[in-house]
């Protein structure tokens, strides 16, 4: 299963940015690789624990087996600003607009 689908999150909605930053910019615990992995996804408020614990290991078992990277080195980080906190579709707050997907999981 995709991470995606443990939020319910629509596959075609998401925006990604990734960075990668050199050992020289990246400051992390000595116990740490190379490997070091920080994923923060920035959804609307409203997954259980159990949507999340499902997310989080999910995320961790796809990035073991490919590329391979342990488990310790992976860091997940829920972002969950409150629905008036998000101006979409045309600057509206996500609180006045009706999503054709549910946050409640």
């Amino acid at each position: 299963m995709h991470w995606w689908m443990h939020l319910r999150y629509p596959k075609v909605t998401g925006f990604k940015r990734i960075y990668e930053l050199d050992k020289a910019d990246f400051e992390c615990p000595p116990d740490r690789t190379d490997q070091v992995t920080i994923i923060q996804i920035h959804i609307f408020p409203g997954r259980s624990l159990d949507a999340k614990r499902k997310l989080y290991s999910n995320i961790v078992q796809n990035l073991g087996d490919k590329p391979g990277i342990n488990g310790r080195d992976i860091m997940i980080i829920l972002m969950e600003p409150p629905m008036d906190n998000w101006g979409v579709r045309g600057g509206k707050p996500a609180s006045e607009v009706d999503f054709d997907f549910d946050i409640d999981v």
